[in-house]
């Protein structure tokens, strides 16, 4: 693939809760490896400990999860989003025995791994995701040990482009390829999260962050919240929005988000005072204002309630790491 499907959009749209999310993510692409097979071949791998995606880009590709059911058929074009909690294992049939890819990856460097007999009928490359605090939160616990993204998606064929881009520029020595692959890491995260909010087959996801972004009943009170933070916004306010009465909306924002409504802008504000701090050496009492309390101390307080950390203590050892 020599240019992308369709451009990603850019630019949030104010209020919009999966956009600013993003934003405050420090998502990084910790690995990206090719594989071309061709013939019978099967290779076992442990669990990735990262949020893995696993796209084809030519022939076919069986893949096997520890635990998760049936094995999934991958052609060309599609792609699985692995949790990473499980070891897996990529064939040409499942009934193939597998054999530990483990030697065979720390035998070479080189970008592109083979199995099987020559030639080059399969074409795959996995990469792996790690996800920062807000990510995870966001994530860990609603995605299913497997989703299967069908070529017919756009959001596969983006992804596809994306891992291939950045596979490109992580096995380059052009100038800048770390930048690039840097900036290719959130777009994928973004193609995984748009696929799986569009997966009526994934099944309903626990309560959490993940499901309120997808539950159009308390969206507009959500993209109040994301908007104007710093507001202090009351449950009757927030359940005018979402034109419910405030004992039904406390009621539905707990069932699909697993807390309160005023707990969780008090956990979106802390997202973006940990953003802040890690980002920039914005004074404490801008970040208590910009996210409306009325102190330092206040601010302080309630950010070590939720991190365990002081802002200060919590600045340092973010940068020190």
């Amino acid at each position: 693939m020599d240019a992308p499907p369709s451009a990603p959009a850019f630019g949030a749209a104010p209020g919009d809760p999966v956009s600013e999310t993003l934003e405050l993510t420090d998502v990084r692409c910790a690995l990206s490896r090719g594989l071309t097979a061709a013939g019978t071949w099967s290779l076992a791998f442990p669990a990735p400990g990262r949020l893995r995606i696993q796209a084809v880009l030519r022939g076919a590709v069986w893949l096997t999860v520890q635990g998760a059911g049936q094995p999934v058929r991958l052609e060309a074009g599609e792609l699985a989003v692995l949790a990473g909690d499980r070891a897996y294992a990529l064939a040409s049939d499942p009934a193939v025995p597998a054999i530990d890819a483990l030697p065979l990856l720390r035998a070479s460097t080189a970008p592109f791994l083979h199995a099987g007999e020559s030639g080059r009928d399969t074409v795959t490359i996995g990469g792996e995701l790690e996800l920062d605090t807000a990510a995870k939160d966001l994530l860990l616990g609603a995605l299913p040990p497997v989703l299967h993204v069908g070529a017919a998606t756009a959001d596969a064929a983006t992804a596809c482009w994306l891992m291939e881009q950045t596979l490109r520029e992580l096995s380059s020595d052009r100038p800048g390829a770390s930048f690039a692959a840097g900036h290719f890491a959130p777009l994928l995260l973004l193609q995984v999260l748009r696929a799986f909010l569009s997966d009526a087959d994934a099944g309903p996801c626990p309560p959490g962050r993940m499901r309120a972004l997808a539950d159009e009943r308390i969206a507009p009170a959500l993209r109040l919240m994301h908007s104007d933070p710093a507001r202090p916004w009351t449950l009757a306010e927030l359940a005018r929005a979402a034109a419910m009465s405030r004992t039904s909306f406390a009621k539905r924002f707990k069932d699909v988000a697993g807390v309160p409504p005023l707990a969780y802008l008090r956990r979106w504000r802390m997202h973006r005072a940990e953003h802040a701090l890690r980002r920039a050496d914005t004074p404490l009492a801008a970040i208590a204002t910009s996210l409306g309390y009325g102190s330092e101390s206040a601010f302080s307080n309630a950010f070590k309630r939720t991190t365990g950390l002081s802002p200060r203590r919590y600045r340092e050892t973010v940068r020190s790491a």
